[in-house]
């Protein structure tokens, strides 16, 4: 019962831009933790440039803890890239 306390801690839902308009650069990354129909989770990652309706991709987990730690790894990976909440 404690785990799922701690999960409540963090975010299911986190959307990231980039923009550097010298670059012509304006593009974001959604992920969303959602449960699934199975009795699993499911991340959904979208993608693209702001504005456009952008690339989507499902990656199911067994245990909601697994896809909460893919998607503080990619937030991770994307922060270092230069995006930033919005």
């Amino acid at each position: 019962m404690r785990e799922l306390d701690q999960l409540n801690l963090f975010p299911r839902h986190l959307r990231l831009t980039r923009i550097n308009t010298a670059c012509n650069m304006s593009r974001f990354y959604s992920l969303q933790i959602q449960p699934d129909l199975f009795g699993g989770y499911t991340l959904i990652k979208e993608w693209g440039r702001i504005g456009s309706g952008g690339r989507i991709h499902h990656e199911t987990f067994e245990h909601e803890v697994q896809a909460m730690d893919t998607l503080l790894a990619f937030e991770c990976r994307k922060r270092r890239r230069g995006y930033c909440a919005s």
